[in-house]
């Protein structure tokens, strides 16, 4: 199963966490002092709030957005169809990011929406910022400027 994946910057988590556990009918699957992550299957969603500046976003809203994969296979898949779109894209293995490890493939549509797509290894107790990881995602939203 393929599950869409949203990522908001916000100001202040502890209201963000209250208004979202109304919306959503349910604690976050991971909460820790500046992220919060519900895994929700109905609609089928990966969807994290955080306080730090992640992937270029700035102030409150959308940070990126990004579909979650079973497996390595899913990922190559998605991989293939963002060459075929003809989008500049950068890969990562065994990546830290957003309390969890991972293999990724970044991309950004034609007007800088950056899309993540990942399968998730495992869980991590950091955060992992890396700030030449960020550095890449900015290119993607230099390259797809008009």
């Amino acid at each position: 199963m393929k599950r869409l994946h949203v990522h908001l910057n916000v100001a202040d988590l502890d209201r963000t966490v209250q208004f979202y556990r109304t919306l959503f009918g349910a604690a976050p699957d991971k909460l820790k002092s500046d992220y919060a992550q519900w895994m929700l299957d109905e609609p089928a969603v990966n969807f994290a709030v955080s306080t730090q500046k992640c992937c270029d976003g700035e102030g409150g809203g959308v940070s990126h957005l990004g579909i979650q994969v079973e497996d390595d296979a899913g990922l190559a898949e998605i991989t293939r169809a963002l060459t075929d779109a003809e989008q500049a894209i950068f890969e990562e293995k065994e990546n830290l990011c957003c309390y969890a490890r991972g293999n990724k493939t970044w991309a950004s549509d034609p007007d800088g929406v950056v899309w993540e797509t990942f399968h998730r290894l495992s869980h991590s107790d950091t955060m992992g910022r890396d700030e030449a990881r960020d550095a890449e995602i900015d290119a993607l939203h230099e390259r797809a400027a008009p």
